[in-house]
């Protein structure tokens, strides 16, 4: 009867165990009353579902920052307070999966004649209110604060810094504001007050080209500092090393694709990332919190192509699902690669072919 019911979203996330702490890949379906998901055996999707969250009264947390190596997780809490924790292979991606949600709930919660809780109004008041000096405060707390971490930008590593879109993110996560937006207008007065001071040069290029309500940025690769830090150790460029070389491009495009090892030639869901200006392919595993790449590859001289889907190509192993396509790389070696949609593959390998 489930597989009836309208299916408003459908895609990967990484889930967190109930029993065993573990994050597992699974393939979420998203429906009128609940969210359904299923288990990738080899390269095809389980028909069988490994489980079902209904959604009536739910409350949806995004984004939910209580594990430092995976900021892109959300938390929905259901009706009987089982919480399930999921992680989306980007910012963008994990908001719409939540927006999604709780427009689903909502609509339950309207149908059935309940109205909509006043808790936003008495947010909004606090948020007229807030005392600065208290914000920046709570930001250094060792506990719940922002973590300053390491950063690449251009091929140089950049330490006790973070980027835009973890500041907004913390800042919403916090309830200091409502929204991103609001989060932006905040993380602008604390840069202007001088709080927090740009640092790289995406962001010190913002703060001077751009109007006062776009100074500060909602972007991953803009990084800024808390300026106490700045001044008592600095934010250093590192040496440059092959690796930060690598990683240094400009993400073009994220996403959770099936990839066949070289090996034993079973089928894993990799998150993939692909940058540019150096042009590479890197994947890693989300079941690990380990934020290093497992693999990679330059994409100079890779041939990039289609295979079609009746019939299994030769050189694919398994019970495959189908929208393959191939990379071969400069040094010859093959990689097979399974999207989850024929739209998701054409994109994927025109993303692709622009780095070629």
């Amino acid at each position: 009867m489930d597989q009836k019911k309208t299916v408003l979203k459908e895609g990967f996330l990484v889930k967190r165990g109930h029993l065993v702490h573990n994050w597992k890949p699974r393939w979420f379906v998203l429906t009128t009353d609940k969210l359904l998901y299923y288990k990738y055996e080899g390269g095809k999707r389980d028909s069988c579902q490994r489980g079902r969250i209904m959604l009536k009264d739910c409350v949806i947390t995004c984004p939910f920052l209580e594990y430092d190596n995976r900021p892109l997780v959300f938390k929905l809490k259901t009706k009987s307070s089982v919480e399930h924790f999921l992680e989306a292979c980007s910012r963008e991606t994990r908001d719409e999966w939540a927006a999604d949600i709780t427009a689903a709930a909502q609509k339950l919660r309207t149908v059935e004649g309940g109205e909509p809780d006043g808790q936003k109004d008495s947010k909004s008041m606090k948020l007229h209110n807030i005392n600065l000096s208290q914000v920046v405060d709570s930001m250094y707390d060792v506990h719940s604060g922002l973590k300053p971490t390491n950063h690449m930008e251009q091929g140089s590593t950049y330490s006790n810094c973070f980027s835009g879109s973890a500041v907004v993110d913390w800042l919403v996560f916090m309830e200091l504001a409502l929204n991103r937006v609001e989060a932006v207008t905040l993380a602008s007065t604390l840069m202007e007050e001088g709080f927090v001071r740009p640092v790289g040069l995406r962001s010190v290029e913002a703060l001077r080209t751009a109007g006062l309500s776009e100074q500060f940025m909602d972007d991953s690769t803009a990084l800024y500092s808390f300026s106490e830090s700045f001044k008592k150790r600095g934010s250093v460029k590192a040496e440059t090393s092959l690796s930060a070389v690598e990683m240094s491009g400009k993400v073009m495009r994220r996403g959770y694709l099936l990839k066949q090892g070289h090996k034993r030639k079973n089928w894993k869901v990799r998150l993939f990332v692909l940058r540019s200006e150096p042009a590479y392919l890197h994947y890693y595993d989300p079941s690990k919190d380990d934020l290093s790449p497992v693999g990679g590859f330059s994409l100079r001289g890779c041939l990039v192509s289609a295979l079609e889907d009746n019939g299994v190509p030769s050189g694919v192993k398994g019970n495959i699902q189908g929208n393959l396509f191939k990379i071969i790389t400069q040094s010859d070696t093959h990689y097979f690669i399974q999207a989850p949609t024929h739209k998701d593959k054409m994109d994927w390998i025109d993303a692709i072919r622009q780095q070629i």
